[in-house]
């Protein structure tokens, strides 16, 4: 069921399977689903967990990009030279989530959602959990991103629309005056998914103030880990700044966050993160597994690409490694993953996703 603030602000629900788990007498949180055998992957890239053999599990699996409204959004992204997060991240939902259909593992609520990734396609740092290509000196912004952001929402019928970035630390304001400048009709429920700004706090306030409903940013992973997974450039206490500051600088403002799970991080370490974002008024929360990048853009809008896209049988797609990023150290499973969902209303979030193929939509 839909909370309370799902319902407000339509947002997408991703359900996962009940398996609730419970505190051990020391304390430590405990989940049935650490009784399943251990999932293995396959050893590319750094290295970050046990030693990997097994295939990726089933419930992993989903079905590759394909529906009316998916096409019609794919077609118009090209004409107006837009680029999305769903394309540039390889994420596996981008059918589901474009047609409204629920996204991986969810009930169709019928929402379409669409996530457009501003300031270009080029990232200027370089994260070890992400596909989004990167350089120092990435092109400089389209003028005219904002009012063709505009137009293609408007021609979608989207319900919810993600409007997030590449980092730009090439940038004076990191970039955040460009998503000031992007104006959306009135009726579409805006999330601004945002980089840390290099921490400087006069751009988050410029930015929450802009008129969006949701100030969106990621943590990522827990605090033991961000040396590992994120750019140095990103870190902890900065991210939670940055998200306790747009929570202050107005009224009401709605904040969001994401964790990453699967990358050797321990239930001790999760809970504390989820406690650490409650602490600074943090209202939603996201988890979802980690997976390895492909090296095949599996979601492109190139016709040489889309073709290959469409030989694939049985139609699912499933991310595959490269040497470029971190292995995977644990497939949690959809049991434990509800585990966190209850866990997380327990301590007074708004709303928790939780799930295998929750879409995070990363932005180190």
């Amino acid at each position: 069921m839909q909370s309370s603030l799902a319902r407000q602000l339509a947002l997408p629900v991703r359900t996962g399977c009940a398996d609730p788990g419970r505190l051990d007498r020391s304390g430590s949180l405990r989940c049935r689903a650490e009784a399943a055998p251990p999932v293995s992957v396959s050893r590319t890239g750094p290295y970050t967990g046990r030693d990997p053999e097994l295939k990726k599990p089933a419930w992993l699996r989903q079905r590759a990009a394909q529906g009316g409204k998916h096409a019609r959004m794919r077609e118009s992204l090209s004409e107006l030279n837009l680029n999305t997060v769903c394309v540039e991240a390889q994420c596996p939902n981008i059918g589901e989530c474009w047609n409204g259909g629920g996204g991986a593992g969810g009930e169709g609520d019928g929402i379409a959602t669409a996530t457009i990734m501003v300031l270009g396609d080029t990232c200027t740092r370089g994260c070890r959990f992400c596909a989004v290509k990167t350089s120092n000196k990435p092109p400089p912004p389209d003028p005219m991103e904002p009012l063709n952001t505009a137009i293609a929402v408007v021609g979608w019928g989207v319900d919810y629309v993600v409007l997030t970035s590449v980092d730009r630390d090439d940038l004076p304001d990191g970039g955040s005056d460009h998503f000031v400048q992007t104006e959306l009709k009135p009726g579409i429920l805006v999330e601004c998914l945002t980089p840390d700004f290099r921490g400087d706090l006069e751009a988050v306030s410029s930015l929450a103030n802009s008129g969006l409903d949701v100030f969106a940013h990621n943590i990522e992973t827990v605090r033991s880990l961000q040396r590992i997974v994120r750019d140095p450039r990103a870190g902890y206490e900065q991210s939670l700044s940055v998200l306790k500051h747009a929570k202050n600088c107005k009224e009401g403002m709605i904040t969001k966050s994401s964790i990453m799970l699967g990358l050797g991080e321990t239930d001790e370490e999760v809970r504390q993160a989820m406690i650490d974002l409650r602490a600074i008024g943090v209202d939603i929360l996201t988890l979802g597994q980690y997976l390895q990048v492909s090296p095949v853009p599996a979601f492109d809008f190139g016709a040489a690409r889309l073709s290959i896209l469409s030989s694939y049988k049985p139609n699912y797609l499933m991310l595959q490694p490269t040497d470029k990023h971190l292995t995977v150290r644990e497939y949690v499973t959809p049991e434990k993953f509800q585990f966190w969902k209850e866990y997380g209303e327990s301590i007074g979030f708004r709303y928790v996703a939780s799930g295998p193929l929750v879409s995070l939509h990363d932005n180190g």
